[in-house]
């Protein structure tokens, strides 16, 4: 399938999900579902550093936590329509992204990791000291009751942020089908070799680092307005980092296909968890899940269907063979 096409898909796919929301009647499935989303958005943005070429980042809350305060740091000085901060939000990550990988994409395994985290630590500890964006105060976005024609404000992020996770996945998916994606494998198979056979590797990772950061930034951006008051505890969670990670994970990490299912199975149980028992077993969910795949199927449930696929005609084959080799019977 071409990418127009994918595109028009995922739109057609989109517009019907928004018109199912709006006619469930609950706006409460509007706030659960831009949380779902925006795991989408992140999941997707990490799988195409930390899966496509196999550079664990812990720093994901850091990227999310820059596009919350670039919107923050507008509406302090004049507020704009969430699209343009978008737009703003994924630059300065992107940037901030290409910075941190033209510093520490020298660095490799356990290394780069702990580099990204340091990074995470660095920005929390600059935004609890800027006094203009709320420092440890927080901040408050007061934001509009109604965006007519669409209706409520959250149904409005809900669809900034639906359009937004089809365009991370779309990006996705052609980065994967591309050159770049196919470079982006030889790093992630064998990063020497690569090297040796002429692959430009560090500009290959600089492309990573600043696409994924670009992404995450963007899907922090609306964060102000949905949340209303921002604080650095709350943009620089633990949330954001592990799920990030654990979504790929148990999607499957060398297709964009996984992020999404992981996403959307792993949002969905939290979502569900928070209104039936709490929050606080959110990350005991993921922890449980993450255990069990590592253990069940270390290759995401992409990777199991994948294989489940790939034996059953073996398989098929096999019962042919023995039902021929026995006598009275008809092959």
């Amino acid at each position: 399938m071409r990418t127009p096409t994918f595109l028009l898909v995922c739109l057609v796919v989109a517009a019907a999900v928004f018109a199912s929301a709006v006619a469930f009647g609950n706006d409460y499935v509007f706030f659960a579902g831009y949380v779902v989303l925006q795991y989408v958005v992140l999941s997707t943005a990490w799988n195409i550093l930390g899966g496509y070429c196999g550079y664990v980042n812990f720093g994901s809350a850091a990227f999310f936590a820059l596009g919350a305060y670039s919107s923050v740091a507008i509406y302090k000085f004049h507020p704009l329509p969430i699209p343009v901060l978008l737009v703003f939000g994924g630059a300065v990550s992107g940037l901030v992204g290409f910075g941190m990988g033209y510093l520490t994409l020298r660095l490799r395994g356990a290394f780069f990791a702990i580099a990204t985290l340091a990074l995470a630590v660095v920005l929390q500890t600059l935004v609890v000291n800027w006094d203009y964006v709320g420092g440890s105060r927080g901040a408050y976005i007061v934001r509009p009751e109604v965006i007519e024609p669409i209706g409520n404000y959250i149904r409005y992020l809900f669809l900034i942020m639906i359009l937004l996770a089809v365009a991370a996945i779309t990006v996705a998916r052609l980065i994967e089908h591309s050159r770049l994606g196919y470079g982006f494998a030889t790093i992630r198979d064998d990063e020497l070799a690569a090297e040796a056979c002429g692959v430009p590797t560090l500009r290959l990772k600089l492309v990573a680092t600043t696409i994924s950061g670009a992404l995450m930034g963007m899907a922090g951006a609306p964060f102000p307005y949905y949340i209303g008051y921002l604080q650095p505890s709350s943009t620089f969670g633990l949330d954001y980092a592990v799920n990030s990670i654990a979504m790929p994970l148990i999607g499957g990490t060398t297709s964009w296909v996984g992020p999404l299912v992981g996403a959307l199975l792993l949002g969905s149980l939290q979502q569900i968890a928070t209104v039936t028992i709490s929050s606080a077993v959110n990350l005991l969910i993921v922890g449980c899940l993450l255990v069990g795949f590592v253990i069940v199927a270390p290759n995401g449930i992409v990777g199991l269907v994948h294989t489940y696929l790939q034996r059953k005609p073996d398989d098929f084959v096999g019962r042919r063979k023995v039902d021929a080799d026995q006598p009275g019977t008809v092959p």
